[in-house]
């Protein structure tokens, strides 16, 4: 036995787990948390309020319930997994009863120091239950098609009540989180084939009747298609949002305007200036070399949790870290696709940058459960 492994094995368990802890990957998320704070206080005018001042608060709670979940045994959460996903659900159902308002839509629950979104804790539920339940599932029934049917129930239900508010994003980010985890655990190629396939048809089907007795669509909802095809067409209507989104990218060249120097959010052109648009106003302020740099932490992250995911041999923690860096990496790739003109606009906002207590708390949670699972693997004696 060396040295180094006779210090560690005298070294106390608690003191261990915080050795244990990936720094690293905690040091990528305050990073990213960083550049929010100057964003929020950018669009802001330069001032920590409205938003910057409250979303520090968030983040320094959101460390504390990361290390709080971090150093409780990632068999605790398995087993919490259920609970979790039926908690997330009652309130959900919860929502329809006695939901805040917003923008149009029925999405949060007033808890006082903050509005919560259930759909954002489902996220990370769904992915607990569907990584417990093929850490349960034997190998040789992953692809059986019962057994292929209930995590598809399991995504839906959810998926149906997010899309009731409405919240197409995060119907969308449900749908793909889920689709993952069913990926990873082994569950036959030949089924998403067949959705692709289906949904292809489905899409062709829905143009196809547009102007016919048969027509599928509303007429405000071929519309929007229109715009994302051609903002350009109604750019002070319907294509305001995209169009305005690209001036203030476009405008930041390679290095950008200068911080607090971005006039697209400081004249309020930028429509959601402080949430789902946020990036823009990084665009135009810092320009190509401040985005893409935001872009590389972002993919940072989820490297590192693809690499905690090889380096366990625990089938729950790899589907569970899995799951959560998909989830992530959609959460930024949807939101940038977005307001690019890339993919139409659904709501999505950027992880750990938009303003917005919910997504920020359930996340740094999310990469607690990520910790767990790297704090708490099987090490050699």
């Amino acid at each position: 036995m060396s040295y180094l492994e006779y210090s560690v094995k005298t070294i106390p368990s608690g003191l261990k787990k915080v050795l244990y802890v990936n720094w690293a990957l905690v040091i990528l998320l305050s990073a990213v948390c960083g550049v929010g704070f100057l964003m929020l206080y950018s669009v802001a005018g330069g001032s920590m309020q409205p938003w910057a001042e409250p979303q520090v608060e968030r983040f320094a709670l959101g460390l504390v319930v990361m290390f709080g979940i971090a150093f409780t045994p990632i068999w605790f959460w398995r087993n919490m997994a259920g609970v979790a996903y039926l908690g997330s659900l009652g309130l959900l159902l919860l929502v329809e009863l006695i939901g805040t308002v917003g923008m149009g839509a029925q999405r949060w629950i007033d808890i006082g120091f903050m509005r919560l979104q259930p759909s954002e804790v489902m996220k990370i539920s769904l992915v607990m239950l569907l990584a417990a339940y093929y850490d349960w599932l034997p190998p040789k029934k992953v692809s059986r098609p019962f057994w292929v049917l209930v995590p598809v129930v399991l995504i839906l239900v959810p998926t149906a009540l997010v899309l009731k508010q409405p919240d197409l994003g995060t119907a969308i980010l449900l749908l793909l989180g889920g689709g993952v985890v069913m990926f990873v655990a082994g569950v036959s190629i030949w089924y998403f084939v067949v959705v692709a396939g289906m949904g292809a048809g489905l899409v062709t089907l829905v143009m196809m009747s547009r102007g016919k007795p048969w027509q599928l669509l509303k007429d405000y909802q071929f519309k929007r298609i229109d715009i994302f095809l051609d903002p350009g067409s109604d750019p002070l209507g319907a294509g305001y949002h995209i169009t305005q989104a690209k001036i203030a990218l476009g405008s930041g060249g390679w290095t950008g305007r200068g911080y607090l120097q971005g006039t697209q959010s400081r004249l309020n052109f930028l429509p959601e200036k402080h949430t789902d648009f946020i990036f823009t106003t990084l665009g135009e302020e810092f320009g190509f070399l401040g985005a893409f740099s935001l872009l590389v932490l972002y993919v940072l992250v989820v490297a590192f949790c693809v690499s905690a995911a090889m380096q366990t041999k625990d089938r729950f923690s790899q589907l569970l870290i899995l799951g959560v860096a998909a989830t992530f990496f959609f959460y930024f790739a949807v939101n940038m696709a977005m307001v690019m003109g890339l993919a139409p606009v659904v709501g999505v906002p950027l992880p750990l940058v938009s303003y917005g207590g919910s997504a920020m708390l359930v996340l740094l949670a999310a990469f607690g459960l990520v910790q767990s699972a790297h704090i708490h693997k099987p090490r050699g004696r």
